[in-house]
């Protein structure tokens, strides 16, 4: 009575990839569905002639980077240092060489209604000042997410609900802010407040 071929939790199909006789993998056949990223010279022409990142080649293929990592080991191309991938990316450029080279104002991305220098030079008047100690006093010296009081770990700030950016109006609104501490502060403008605690257009 002749045994059945074993089968892998790795194949759906493994049958057809052994040896009916011995079950082992028959020669240059393998269970594993090809992927264009585990070639050569897909690598070596995305890689290192196009200059993409192994993070952005992973996006490409739904894969994490550590597999496209693997493969760029694997096929013997050397990945590029911390110094090469600053070059590529332009990280620390200067000048013309910089790709934000020139572009201020509404050029620029991240602008929305060029009041960042307005907002700095009011941050200093003494106003500003003020209206902050009576946000902190009106929520008692503490944060309003966590509980926290004013610490040397923990800085306490006024947070705007509605951005000082495009909302002119609320600007100095004691209703629009908040007293939160630096690590909360922070969470508040993450991705990882979902629900939009603390932020309000």
């Amino acid at each position: 009575m002749s045994k059945k071929p074993r089968c892998s939790k790795n194949s759906r199909n493994e049958v057809s990839y052994r040896d009916p006789q011995t079950g082992r993998f028959l020669t240059g056949r393998h269970w594993r569905p090809h992927r264009v990223f585990r070639e050569r010279s897909y690598l070596l022409e995305q890689y290192v002639k196009k200059q993409r990142s192994a993070s952005d080649i992973a996006k490409e293929h739904a894969v994490t980077e550590g597999a496209v990592l693997f493969w760029l080991d694997k096929c013997g191309i050397t990945r590029r240092t911390v110094a090469q991938a600053r070059a590529v990316k332009h990280w620390g450029a200067a000048g013309k060489a910089n790709p934000m080279y020139g572009r201020c104002g509404s050029q620029n991305p991240r602008w929305i209604d060029g009041s960042s220098p307005e907002r700095q030079r009011l941050y200093a008047r003494s106003f500003w000042k003020e209206l902050v100690i009576c946000v902190y006093r009106r929520d008692g010296f503490r944060c309003q997410k966590c509980g926290g009081k004013h610490e040397k770990r923990r800085r306490l700030h006024a947070h705007h609900i509605k951005p000082w950016a495009g909302n002119p109006r609320s600007r100095f609104d004691l209703d629009n802010l908040v007293t939160l501490c630096g690590e909360c502060h922070g969470w508040v403008h993450s991705k990882q407040n979902e629900s939009g605690i603390f932020l309000s257009h």
